[in-house]
């Protein structure tokens, strides 16, 4: 037989899909998977029943439904104040999973250079393997993940094609600041780099942080390629419905290979996710606020049980500091806390390109009844975890 592609012989299974079976194996509060166990609102479901009686069965346009984009390009505009052509600037595509993969496929070449922040999003590094690029990491350094400009500058002065942003961050809740941002940017033009940017959580935010958009800086709406995705703001992570926003002439190039990829969105759940895209600025105060409970009532339960852990400035993951249980392989830590703690998280080494075993993630996009289940299975974690010291 011959050999397959040797482009992903580093890869291995999603570690975040694995605790998530392994989680599932030993009746464990998913903590892992960052899903929510809430149903997604009730006018965008009672839509979605309207839809199965209607005519949208079919292919949408490939690049989207009409109506669709017309309301992701209203409500991006009033978000960020930037006006786009829901024509010319918008792809939708299978999830921002996808959207991410075509911004990569469509801006990097052969043998290109990409710029990734550490710790990430496991599918950035994947992303830019597949699309036959060098991934060059520069550390987010804890416990604040701030990255030094003078790292982050030498990055670029090996002419990177691309830099990606996630922003929220996931995994570590880090908000980009607008200084943060500006430097970034700056780097971008001075060095002519792309700026691809993951704002799958621009709505879960915690004050006083705000999310500012990359491409609504001076000179940067050419350069930046933005993802997104319904999923985190609507709780539709099953739906698969993403989308790119960029300059025309990028966005022609997204569209071919997005169409070549997976041709389109699935027509009825565009159709009924508009009603959410058209929800007023109270749903989303309504979220944050939600979101806020949420992340205090987890912090403050960690808290009480005086296990360390880092405090997000949006998205809805936590960082756990395990050292103090001396494990050298932090895998091995999760698979050992879903069977004898029965709580599933994720090794935070999955996130780093840096040799680190310290950190384990949760989410907490759970309702409050799983998030106090999860506190009291918590308590005994000293009790039932073996300590390597």
């Amino acid at each position: 037989m011959p050999s397959l592609s040797s482009r992903t012989a580093g890869f291995t299974d999603s570690v975040i899909r694995r605790m998530t079976r392994i989680s599932n194996q030993y009746g464990a509060v998913n903590l892992s998977q960052g899903f929510p166990d809430f149903e997604p609102p009730k006018e965008i479901l009672n839509r979605l029943a309207e839809v199965t009686k209607e005519d949208f069965h079919q292919y949408s346009i490939t690049w989207g439904a009409q109506n669709f984009r017309e309301a992701l390009a209203r409500k991006h505009e009033h978000f960020s104040g930037q006006k786009i052509d829901p024509n010319s600037e918008i792809v939708v595509t299978c999830g921002s999973t996808e959207a991410m993969m075509a911004a990569m496929l469509s801006v990097t070449n052969p043998g290109d250079k990409v710029i990734v922040f550490s710790p990430f999003y496991e599918n950035y590094g994947a992303d830019t393997i597949l699309s036959n690029a060098e991934p060059i990491y520069v550390p987010l350094i804890p416990p604040e993940f701030k990255f030094n400009p003078d790292v982050l500058e030498a990055a670029f002065r090996q002419n990177p094609k691309a830099i990606i942003l996630c922003n929220p961050s996931n995994p570590c809740g880090k908000v980009f600041t607008r200084d943060e941002l500006t430097i970034i940017a700056d780097l971008a033009k001075k060095y002519d780099t792309f700026v691809i940017t993951d704002e799958v959580y621009e709505h879960i935010l915690y004050k006083p942080n705000a999310h500012v958009y990359m491409s609504t800086l001076p000179g940067m709406k050419e350069r930046t390629i933005l993802c997104n995705s319904l999923s985190k703001t609507y709780s539709i992570t099953g739906w698969r419905l993403g989308y790119v926003v960029a300059a025309p002439e990028i966005i022609d190039t997204v569209k071919k290979v997005h169409d070549f990829l997976t041709v389109g969105a699935a027509a009825p759940l565009q159709e009924a996710a508009v009603t959410g895209l058209n929800f007023p600025d109270a749903y989303y105060l309504d979220l944050q606020q939600k979101y806020t409970e949420k992340r205090d009532l987890f912090l403050n339960g960690l808290d009480t049980l005086k296990i360390s852990h880092t405090v997000p400035e949006g998205a809805y993951y936590i960082l756990l500091d395990i050292s103090e249980f001396g494990y050298e392989d932090d895998l091995k830590f999760c698979e050992d806390l879903a069977r004898l703690v029965g709580v599933g998280a994720v090794p935070g080494s999955s996130f780093f390109k840096e040799p680190e075993n310290r950190y384990i993630r949760f989410h907490f996009a759970k309702k409050e009844k799983t998030l106090n289940e999860a506190l009291n299975r918590l308590n005994d974690l000293r009790k039932k975890m073996p300590y390597h010291v």
